[in-house]
């Protein structure tokens, strides 16, 4: 997939934009200045990438996620098909993973409540 059509699909997830390119990379900023530049190559190892967002932010991207026939899971595996989690360590987070189209493992969680 070209940076462009990778950096489009986590922004459309996220609700986001995508910003215009810096060098040869397609950036994509997310909270507190921070960015994910997105760079084309031929061969690179998938990764996981979590992006922590609030509980409006996380039910918009579900919905986002189902609307577009995306696979979610329950689980960093990809066992449990179709399903979020709610975390046994974190009281009140919630999250779930997913694969964009180059084959990184992405996830969205919630903060939880006190003492997570």
């Amino acid at each position: 997939m070209t940076r462009q059509a990778s950096a489009q699909f986590l922004a459309d997830i996220l609700g986001l934009s995508v910003d215009p390119p810096v060098a040869h990379c397609t950036p994509v900023t997310l909270a507190e200045q921070v960015s994910l530049d997105y760079d084309q190559l031929d061969d690179f190892e998938p990764h996981h990438y979590a992006f922590k967002v609030s509980e409006q932010e996380f039910d918009a991207a579900l919905a986002r996620l189902q609307h577009g026939g995306i696979t979610l899971y329950g689980d960093p595996a990809c066992q449990e098909i179709g399903q979020a989690y709610r975390s046994k360590h974190a009281v009140g987070r919630r999250g779930a993973y997913f694969r964009d189209p180059d084959g990184h493992l992405m996830e969205i969680l919630t903060p939880g409540g006190a003492g997570s």
